[in-house]
């Protein structure tokens, strides 16, 4: 078990390189990870199931404790993300399928991988666990309700279709990894540690398929989408910041609103794109995959060494 742990921790800290790496060789060699598509949902459900066992009723008290942190945080992410999608697909003239895309990723909650970053970057820690908690639960009716509004301008969006595939694949495996934590604690407790290892295989697995499934559309639209991509990251990093300071919460808080904006549930956003839309759907999803583990790193390490 401690080799486990030792090899979590390796791949929790070089996430972003695992994520490169397999992305590229993905690009190059699509027959290797194409099979993988496939069993996208499965994997996610997996990652979900990973975040309920880490869950416990404390994360939930904070939004009785700290209820205005917390409602900022939501709020913003379920406001900032999917405005900024909307925008950046209108003022780029997006083809429909990749508007679609932009916008589904927008309009997912946030990652687990938030955690850690804030984590890193000496945020709070505890708000944004509670934050990505609530923003997942809600995601169900949030994330379909507002694609519908927001994405039926370039293709027909399935509110129910849409509503069902997150209770499969988020709801469903998050509610039994909070039970069986609440069940069996002092067992779960023993293999938490190994969890990352399990996330960073699933999301670096589900990224390199989207890329197999799509490598023509990347060729032709990749420098296209990237540069969204980075826009709508590095704006909602910036944006998730300036309300969170001038609501005046306080430097920790700010931090970890900023990072919980600015990072989206990936993997949430390429399996409905993949399960409602055309293949190239997804890859805004993909490629925000390998960008924001590229800039929540490189921003954890600045605010880590306690910049301003």
């Amino acid at each position: 078990m401690k080799v486990l742990e030792r090899i979590s921790t390796v791949a929790g800290n070089t996430f972003a390189i695992w994520i490169i790496i397999f992305a590229t060789l993905a690009f190059f060699m699509p027959n290797g990870f194409n099979w993988i598509a496939p069993h996208i949902s499965l994997l996610l459900g997996i990652i979900m199931f990973g975040m309920g066992l880490t869950l416990t009723t404390d994360d939930f008290k904070r939004v009785v404790k700290a209820p205005k942190s917390v409602l900022i945080g939501v709020v913003a992410q379920y406001t900032i993300m999917p405005a900024l999608a909307f925008g950046l697909a209108t003022v780029f003239k997006l083809p429909p399928e990749i508007a679609v895309g932009v916008i589904l990723v927008g309009c997912c909650p946030g990652g687990t991988a938030s955690n850690v970053m804030t984590y890193l970057e000496k945020g709070n820690t505890a708000l944004s666990i509670t934050i990505t908690a609530v923003s997942t639960l809600l995601a169900p009716i949030l994330t379909p309700s507002l694609t519908l509004l927001l994405a039926s301008k370039w293709l027909p969006v399935s509110m129910s279709a849409m509503f069902m595939s997150i209770v499969q694949v988020i709801l469903i495996p998050i509610a039994l990894g909070f039970i069986i934590r609440l069940l069996f604690a002092k067992q779960v407790d023993k293999v938490t540690t190994v969890l990352p290892l399990v996330s960073v295989i699933g999301i670096v697995a589900v990224a390199a398929a989207v890329v197999s499934v799509n490598t023509e559309n990347i060729a032709t639209t990749g420098l296209l989408i990237f540069t969204i991509v980075i826009l709508h990251n590095v704006l909602g990093l910036l944006i998730g910041f300036t309300i969170a300071k001038v609501l005046k919460l306080t430097y920790e808080d700010q931090k970890a609103i900023s990072i919980e904006v600015g990072m989206q549930n990936s993997g949430l956003g390429s399996t409905l794109a993949i399960a409602h839309f055309e293949p190239i759907a997804a890859v805004p999803s993909a490629i925000f995959s390998v960008w924001h583990n590229i800039s929540g790193p490189l921003l954890a390490t600045w605010w880590g060494k306690g910049k301003k």
